[in-house]
C-alpha cells in the first residue's frame, strides 16, 4: 500500500485508473468493461493487458476504446521478463501522459508487480472469480493474491459465495454479485424480426450465451439434446481452454460463434428459453453468472444447473429453474416453456430495479473514494465500521437478497 496522507483531497478531483486485467477488452463483454467505461467518467482509464510478442524493442501498444479508456497491450520480445520489463513501460507512460492522482486496479494478482514504478492513491482488486481453481493456472497465484490482499485498500468480491470465503483476509471487503444493463437487454423483448443465423433453426430455442470452457457441462448439454430432440440448442460466444472436438454435437445443436455485446439482444429475441448448463466443479464453485440477470432482463425463462450464486438468490426466489441430471434439465426446460410469462415479468422488473452496473458503479466509486481520502491504510478497521462491508441488502421490492455494499456510505 502507499502513504496516501498527502493526498486526501484528490478523491474528489479528477482520478485515473491502471486497469490490470487477464481478460482482454475485445474478448468478452462483461465486469471489467462495464466499470471501466464508467470509471472513464471520473478521469482517463488504462487498461493493461497481458503481453502479446514483438520482434523488435519492448513497447506499449495504445488501442483506444471509447472515450478516456485505452487498452495498453505490451509488446515483449522472446524471452523478456515481463515483470522488469512492463513496469518500466507502464512508469514512463504514467510520466508522458502526466497522470497524478489514480488507482491500481486489479483483476488478477498476476500482475502485481506491473505497478512497481507507479504511486497510487489506492490499490483495489476486484475479485471477480477463484482464478486459482480455473484450468491453467499459474502455481504462484495463491501467494501473489496473498501479496495483494496485503497492500490493497479495498476488495470487493463477484459474488457472495466468493465474498464467504474471502471476507476473513481483509477487513475492507465488499460483495457485489453480477449488475445488469437492464435497457440494453430489455430491447430483446420488442425484437421481432429474426437474425440470418436463427431464422431457419426450428423451435423451440434454448440458448446459451457466453465463454464455453471446462465450466461448461458439455457432457449434460449431449444428453439433454439428445433426449428431446424436439428442443434446439444454440449456443452463442467463444470456446476457450477446451477442444472443439470435445463439443456435443448433433441436429439440434447449433453454435454461432462469438458474437458483440450489441448484438445479444437480438439474438436472445429468438429464444424461447435460457440457459446455463454448468458443470459442477472447482472452476464454478465461486462463479456468479452475469449472464443470469441478463437473460431475465430479456425476458426469457432461465434453467440453470446448482452453481451457489444463482441457487441462492434466484432459484429460491422462483426466478431461474435449477436442475442436476439430464432429466430434471429436461423436465426443467418443458415447465419453463409453460411459466406465466407477464407473472414472471413483473417480478423480474422488481428484481432488477436494484440491480443496475451504474449502482453499482456508483457504490464502488463510493468506497474507494473514502478509501482516498482516509489517506492512511491502517485504517481499514475504520472503514470497514463506517462502510459496514458485507452487509445483507434486499434486490428492490422482491425478497431476493444479495450480498452488496451499502449506498450511503461515503
Amino acid at each position: 500500500m502507499n502513504d496516501l496522507t498527502s493526498q486526501s483531497n484528490r478523491a474528489d478531483d479528477r482520478i485515473d485508473t491502471f486497469c490490470f486485467s487477464h481478460l482482454r477488452w475485445d474478448f468478452v463483454y462483461q465486469r471489467p468493461q462495464h466499470l471501466m467505461s464508467r470509471f472513464a467518467r471520473r478521469g482517463r482509464v488504462y487498461f493493461v493487458e497481458e503481453p502479446m510478442p514483438t520482434d523488435g524493442d519492448a513497447f506499449l501498444e495504445e488501442l483506444p476504446r471509447g472515450e478516456n479508456v485505452t487498452v495498453l497491450r505490451p509488446r515483449l520480445g522472446e524471452g523478456s521478463d515481463p515483470n522488469e520489463i512492463i513496469p518500466k513501460l507502464i512508469g514512463g507512460f504514467a510520466g508522458e501522459q502526466n497522470v497524478d492522482g489514480h488507482i491500481a486496479w486489479f483483476y488478477t494478482p498476476m500482475m502485481l508487480e506491473w505497478k512497481n514504478e507507479l504511486q497510487p492513491l489506492a490499490v483495489v482488486y476486484d475479485c471477480m472469480d477463484e482464478l486459482s481453481a480455473f484450468r491453467g493456472a499459474p502455481p504462484e497465484l495463491v501467494a501473489q493474491e496473498r501479496r495483494l490482499f496485503e497492500i490493497a485498500d479495498v476488495v470487493f468480491t463477484g459474488g457472495r459465495s466468493l465474498h464467504e470465503a474471502k471476507r476473513s483476509r481483509h477487513s475492507n471487503i465488499h460483495a457485489f454479485p453480477s449488475s445488469i444493463d437492464t435497457d440494453h437487454f430489455s430491447r430483446a423483448m420488442q425484437i421481432n424480426d429474426e437474425i440470418d443465423e436463427q431464422k431457419n433453426i426450428g423451435r423451440p430455442r434454448v440458448g446459451f450465451a457466453g465463454v464455453i470452457d471446462e465450466r461448461f457441462d458439455t457432457d449434460l448439454l449431449r444428453d439433454v439434446a439428445t433426449r428431446r430432440p424436439n428442443l434446439n440448442f444454440i449456443l452463442v460466444g467463444p470456446v476457450v481452454k477446451i477442444s472443439e472436438d470435445a463439443l456435443p454435437q448433433g441436429e439440434n445443436i447449433f453454435y454461432l460463434g462469438g458474437q458483440d455485446y450489441s448484438r445479444l439482444p437480438e439474438i436472445m429475441a429468438g429464444w424461447d428459453v435460457a440457459m446455463m448448463p454448468f458443470a459442477i466443479n472447482e472452476s464454478t464453485r465461486f462463479i456468479s453468472p452475469t449472464k443470469t440477470p441478463e437473460y431475465l432482463a430479456a425476458g426469457l425463462p432461465v434453467v440453470s444447473t446448482a452453481i451457489a450464486d444463482v441457487v441462492r438468490p434466484y432459484g429460491v426466489e422462483g426466478f431461474v429453474h435449477i436442475a442436476g441430471t439430464a432429466e430434471q434439465f429436461s423436465q426443467a426446460i418443458d415447465e419453463a416453456l409453460s411459466e406465466d410469462r407477464d407473472r414472471r415479468l413483473a417480478r423480474v422488473r422488481d428484481l432488477l430495479a436494484d440491480m443496475s452496473w451504474e449502482q453499482t458503479f456508483n457504490e464502488m466509486s463510493a468506497i474507494v473514494d473514502l478509501a482516498v481520502r482516509m489517506g492512511t491504510p491502517g485504517d481499514h478497521a475504520d472503514a470497514a465500521e463506517r462502510l459496514s462491508p458485507g452487509t445483507e441488502r434486499t434486490a428492490s421490492s422482491s425478497a431476493c437478497s444479495t450480498s452488496r455494499a451499502p449506498a450511503a456510505s461515503a
